[in-house]
């Protein structure tokens, strides 16, 4: 296990989740949070997004301080709810490897339109 997030006083985002061993049995994890900043690629107005993952654990299962760390680094980067759905998924994919990975970013409404995007992967 190497991970360097828990237990240390980390004030910064970062730009990777860590991964522990996952327990026996364990079918489903789900995350979920209102509070996933990000900026409009096209106007740089800030977005507020609601961020679920929910994955089938492999063998390793995703730290929750390391992703909160995480999704704090969407908050001075431009772009879009789409990309940002997928490459939270390709992180967790590839950190964790899941047996499968499901982001829905669903964005606050600007101009009265609610946006969600769903990423899936499989291995």
């Amino acid at each position: 296990m190497d991970l360097t997030v828990l237990g240390n006083p980390v004030r910064h985002p970062i730009d990777h989740v860590e991964v522990f061993p996952a327990p026996e049995h364990v079918s489903n994890v789900r995350f979920s949070t209102d509070e996933v900043g990000s900026l409009c690629p096209v106007t740089g107005q800030p977005d507020l997004s609601r961020v679920v993952i929910e994955y089938e654990p492999g063998a390793s299962c995703v730290e929750s301080k390391s992703l909160k760390l995480y999704l704090w680094s969407f908050r001075e980067r431009k772009v879009f709810a789409e990309a940002l759905a997928a490459e939270i998924a390709d992180e967790v994919m590839a950190t964790a490897q899941p047996r499968r990975v499901t982001v829905t970013v669903t964005q606050r409404p600007r101009g009265g339109i609610e946006l969600a995007a769903v990423a899936e992967r499989r291995s």
